[in-house]
């Protein structure tokens, strides 16, 4: 028989049922105020950082336009707002969720996006409204292309100080953990992109500002060769070196000498000049200091540049200050801008038939007169110039065409000053072959039929590696390059040989191919089209070379494949692209070790 409970223990149970149901109540509206706190926070972090994107862009804007005080305003918002997403991002709710093994992923990464969307506006973003009319390119360049080196040197201080922090910035975003929760890890990538941009562009300013005073004239005339590449006749730095003038610079106007073709400089009876016994050992049959022809068959532009000045010192007697080198892709970028040409005869140029015009079109047209050709690319080269050196309507434009040009390889400098030459070979305006022991694999195509299939020339560029575990790994880089020469008829100076020691049929393409590869790699394997070939070795800046000699007939693709075991070095992976005229698809699936 079931016993009845007592007053008091029944009085007992009914005080515990109310305190378990006290103790849930109240947890679950700790649980519902700390979800709707962090809530809050989220909305909060989220609002202000938009906020603060959108100022940041109003004072690049208005830096631009060369409003300073509407670019220090919107800097000053986008700080204000930048520091009130980083509090709400370190908030006590934040930081407990942070703390959730798994859970609290995406906590984390906002906390670090959010810290450095700070950095940038305080540390970059602020400094650089003081460089002012440095980076805003209507203040900074005058009618006639005058710039104000005055403005531009002031700035150099300021602007490296934000390259700098820039850098560093960058450096932590690569660094940000990825999350499950897909918004937030959109936010992550989109931030790297920003600050790899970014930290490029301001590189690339703080650059300018340290050699484009002095090399502009600031201090006193400079003068430099401008050679013209062919690029429809592959060369290590891009094409054949077609037509050159000398550019003068003084207190930051320029303007360039008339132009001439390449049939003012002869192929012999100039003095060599010493290179190093790597570069005579890789290039020296083909006379490459002597030989205007192959003065660029490496793709390390000084080299070139050298050889250039050299030549004209002997042809002119002018000793210049500095070397330029650029392509009609570039000039295709620039025409874009300040808009198409007319020649003497009324023939019109423009962004988008300089290319074909003067690399393809004019061999059609002046078949039989190879002097009447040279001069018209003359001409279209000297009308460039003269509209790019007149007035800028849209100098904010231009500076980025240039920008382009100089990414692609399109536009390269060197200069005779130590000082400045040291600051130019780590810029993208160098264009060198890097004495470091990173991952690399530099594609180089010269043309050995002497023709001009390269305009007709496509390329693919892989270079995949293993992982970093070891101290060295395998690596392989594939190379496919086509002859898309159509079946048109050509006239033999495109499309026949110069010398023709294989016998090929008429419309091959024979090429020099080079593999500059990561130093201390050895290449185990080289196959053509799958089958093992001979191949030549040799060193550039510590670099081995592996270059191989194939006829690509027309129509038809060469598929290169290097098999290499390289030493595991830190650093990214680079595959830079010689400036033909194609587009080439590179893929790279190296992992960053270090």
């Amino acid at each position: 028989m079931r016993r009845r409970k007592s007053p008091e223990r029944i009085a007992t149970e009914r005080r515990r049922r109310r305190t378990v149901v006290i103790a849930c109540s109240t947890a679950g509206f700790a649980v519902a105020g700390f979800a709707g706190w962090l809530a809050y926070e989220g909305a909060q972090v989220n609002s202000n950082l938009e906020k603060a994107k959108n100022f940041a862009t109003q004072s690049k804007d208005s830096l631009i336009d060369g409003d300073s005080e509407a670019a220090e305003t919107s800097a000053t918002d986008a700080d204000r707002y930048a520091q009130d997403a980083l509090d709400a991002s370190t908030s006590l709710p934040w930081k407990l969720a942070a703390s959730l093994p798994v859970l609290g992923s995406p906590f984390t990464t906002t906390q670090q996006l959010t810290s450095i969307v700070t950095g940038l506006t305080t540390n970059v973003l602020l400094p650089a409204v003081d460089a002012g009319a440095a980076i805003a390119p209507d203040q900074l360049i005058h009618d006639g292309g005058r710039l104000d080196l005055t403005a531009l040197r002031d700035a150099e201080p300021v602007l490296s100080e934000t390259a700098t922090a820039a850098a560093e910035l960058d450096a932590r975003s690569r660094q940000v953990d990825s999350t499950y929760l897909g918004p937030v890890d959109d936010a992550r990538v989109q931030l790297q992109a920003q600050t790899a941009d970014l930290a490029s562009l301001l590189r690339n300013t703080a650059t300018a500002a340290k050699v484009a005073p002095a090399m502009l004239g600031a201090d006193g005339p400079r003068s430099y060769f401008i050679g013209f590449q062919t690029n429809a006749e592959a060369r290590g730095t891009g094409g054949l070196l077609g037509g050159f003038g000398v550019v003068r610079a003084e207190n930051g106007a320029v303007r360039v000498d008339d132009l001439a073709s390449n049939r003012e400089l002869r192929t012999d009876d100039y003095q060599p000049i010493d290179l190093g016994p790597d570069f005579d050992g890789i290039y020296g049959q083909s006379r490459p200091t002597t030989d205007f022809r192959n003065s660029n068959v490496s793709s390390h532009f000084p080299y070139a540049a050298q050889i250039w000045r050299s030549l004209w010192l002997q042809e002119s007697g002018e000793q210049v200050d500095g070397v330029v080198a650029t392509d009609p892709v570039a000039l295709s970028y620039v025409l874009d801008v300040v808009g198409p040409v007319t020649l003497p005869g009324g023939e019109r140029i423009t962004a988008e038939n300089v290319v074909e015009l003067t690399e393809s079109t004019a061999y059609t047209r002046f078949a039989d007169d190879n002097a009447a050709r040279k001069n018209y690319l003359q001409s279209v080269a000297s009308a460039v110039v003269e509209k790019m050196t007149g007035r800028i309507g849209r100098p904010q434009a231009l500076l980025e065409a240039l920008g382009r040009a100089t990414s692609e390889g399109r536009l390269a400098v060197w200069s005779a000053n130590p000082g400045e030459q040291a600051v130019l070979a780590h810029s993208p305006l160098g264009h060198t072959v890097p004495d470091d022991p990173a991952p690399y694999a530099g594609v180089v195509v010269n043309n050995l039929g002497g023709n001009k299939l390269d305009y007709h020339l496509r390329r693919e560029i892989e270079y995949t590696a293993a992982s970093c575990d070891g101290v060295t790994r395998e690596s392989t880089v594939t190379v496919r390059l086509t002859n898309d020469l159509p079946e048109d008829r050509f006239t033999n100076y495109v499309a026949g040989m110069f010398d023709n020691p294989v016998g090929a049929p008429f419309g091959t393409n024979l090429a020099d191919v080079s593999l500059v590869a990561t130093q201390g790699a050895q290449l185990e394997k080289l196959t053509v089209n799958g089958k093992s070939t001979l191949h030549f070795t040799g060193r550039e800046l510590g670099h081995p070379v592996f270059t191989v000699q194939v006829p690509i007939p027309r129509g038809e693709t060469a598929e290169f494949v290097y098999s290499l075991t390289e030493p595991v070095a830190a650093g990214e992976a680079r595959v830079p692209v010689q400036p033909l005229v194609d587009d080439p698809a590179v893929s790279v699936d190296v992992p960053t070790c270090g």
